[in-house]
C-alpha cells in the first residue's frame, strides 16, 4: 500500500534537461511508494510565453495557499531562446517573479558525500548561503540607447514630489539599467537570515559593497544592523553566534580561508554566484539544496541549477547523457518533508529520509554520475547515466 499525504504541494515543472529527469524520478521514485497529491504548473518557457506568465503567478499563489511548493528547473530568456522557441516576447525570470512574490530568502547549502573531496580543502563544515530573493537585477528595467544623450534616474513620489539625478550624459550609443529595492524586503530577508542562522547554531555573515554604492548597498547594512541591535543581539549573546558585516570582496576572501559553518548572507545576485561558487567547490551545480523561505513559513523547494542545455541537446540526438539528478530528487525531499511536518504524517517524512540516504548511499558505494566520478577518492567503481543512476537509487527502496 502506498503512503498517503493529506494535503497537496505545488508542482511546477521546467524545461529541459531538467524537465526530462522530473518526470523519471516521479515515475520511479516516487509514484511507485507515495500517493502523490500535487497541483501541478507547468512552468516550461513556451507554456510562460503562451499565458503571458500568468501561469507562473498561479504557482506562486498556489505555494502561498498550499504551504509547500517543490520546482523543476526553468529557463529565462535572451534573444537566441526567442528565436529556438518562436516566442512572443522576452519572459522574465520566472524564479524572480516567485521570489518577488513570496518575499522570501533562499538558502542554499552543499550536499557532502564522503567519497567526493571538496575543492577547497579548508572546508570542513557546510557553508549555508542566505541568497535574497527580491529585487536588483533579476526585477531590473533596461534600455540600450541609440545614441548620444542624458540618463536620468527620476522618482516620483505619490504626493506628486520628484527626485531627479543625472546619471550619465552619454556622448554615443549605450545601455541604461535600472534596479530597485525595498525597505520592507531586506529586513525580511534580515529576519530570515537571523532566523535561520539561531535554527542553525551557526554565525551569520553579510557582505556589501557599501563604500562603492553607498544609498543602495548602504541601506542594506543599515538595516541589517537595526534589525540585529533591536531583534536578535541578545538572542545571538545567549547562543554564542555572532552577526558579522563586512566588504563583499573581504568575505569572499574570508570564506576562502574560513572552515566554513557560517551563514552567509548575500544580496540577490551575489547569492546567485557565490552559491554556485560554494556547490561547485563541493562536488557539483548538482549537489546543493535550495530553498525559499517566506517571512510567514512558506517553503519552495528547487534545484540550485539551470536547465542543463547542452545535455538536452544531446538528449534530443538518443543519447542518454550522465546528468547528475541529486539535486532535483532533494528538491522532492525537501518538499515531502515539510508537507509531512506540517500534516504530521510521520511515515511520508520517514520516506524522504530514506530516499535521500539512498540516493547518497549509490554514490558512496561507488556508482555515481560523470560529473562526480572526475572528483571522486576512491576512483569511481562505476559510472552511468541518469537513468541507470536512478534505477540504482529504486533498486535501494
Amino acid at each position: 500500500m502506498k503512503i498517503q499525504m493529506k494535503n497537496a504541494i505545488a508542482e511546477l515543472d521546467g524545461d529541459e534537461m531538467t524537465r526530462v529527469l522530473w518526470a523519471v524520478i516521479k515515475e520511479k521514485l516516487l509514484e511507485p511508494f507515495v500517493d502523490l497529491k500535487t497541483e501541478y504548473y507547468d512552468l516550461g518557457l513556451k507554456s510562460r510565453d503562451d499565458s503571458d506568465d500568468r501561469i507562473t503567478y498561479e504557482a506562486a499563489a498556489a505555494i502561498k495557499r498550499l504551504g509547500v511548493g517543490v520546482k523543476c528547473a526553468t529557463i529565462t530568456s535572451n534573444a537566441a531562446r526567442v528565436k529556438e522557441y518562436n516566442l512572443k516576447q522576452l519572459t522574465p525570470s520566472p524564479n524572480g517573479i516567485i521570489r518577488g512574490e513570496l518575499d522570501g530568502t533562499v538558502f542554499r547549502a552543499p550536499i557532502f558525500v564522503r567519497n567526493i573531496p571538496c575543492g577547497v580543502p579548508g572546508w570542513k563544515k557546510p557553508i549555508v548561503l542566505g541568497r535574497h530573493a527580491y529585487g536588483d537585477v533579476y526585477k531590473n528595467c533596461e534600455i540600450k540607447t541609440p545614441g548620444p544623450g542624458k540618463a536620468e534616474l527620476v522618482f516620483t513620489g505619490s504626493d506628486g514630489t520628484e527626485i531627479r539625478k543625472t546619471i550619465q550624459d552619454m556622448s554615443g550609443p549605450g545601455i541604461i539599467q535600472g534596479i530597485h529595492n525595498l525597505d520592507k524586503s531586506i529586513e525580511n530577508f534580515a529576519r530570515s537570515s537571523f532566523r535561520y542562522a539561531l535554527d542553525q547554531h551557526i554565525d551569520c555573515w553579510l557582505g556589501t559593497k557599501d563604500t562603492i554604492s553607498k544609498t543602495y548597498d548602504g541601506t542594506f547594512k543599515e538595516i541589517f544592523q537595526r534589525v540585529y541591535d533591536r531583534e536578535f543581539k541578545a538572542q545571538f549573546e545567549a547562543a554564542g553566534i555572532e552577526y558579522f558585516y563586512t566588504l563583499i570582496d573581504d568575505a569572499v576572501a574570508r570564506i576562502m580561508k574560513s572552515e566554513g559553518g557560517m551563514l552567509w548572507a548575500c544580496k540577490n545576485y551575489d547569492g546567485d554566484v557565490m552559491s554556485d561558487m560554494i556547490a561547485s567547490a563541493c562536488g557539483s551545480l548538482a549537489m546543493m539544496t535550495s530553498i525559499l523561505v517566506s517571512p510567514d513559513g512558506v517553503y519552495e523547494y528547487e534545484a540550485s541549477h539551470g536547465t542543463v542545455q547542452k545535455h538536452y541537446y544531446r538528449y534530443q540526438n538518443g543519447e542518454k547523457t550522465s546528468t547528475n539528478p541529486v539535486a532535483l530528487i532533494f528538491a522532492w525531499t525537501g518538499a515531502l518533508k515539510k508537507r509531512a511536518e506540517l500534516d504530521g504524517t510521520d511515515e511520508l517524512a520517514a520516506f524522504a529520509k530514506k530516499l535521500e540516504e539512498a540516493t547518497l548511499g549509490v554514490i558512496e558505494d561507488g556508482t555515481m554520475t560523470g560529473d562526480l566520478a572526475r572528483l571522486a577518492n576512491p576512483p569511481a567503481k562505476r559510472v552511468v547515466n541518469s537513468w541507470e543512476y536512478i534505477d540504482e537509487i529504486a533498486k535501494r527502496l
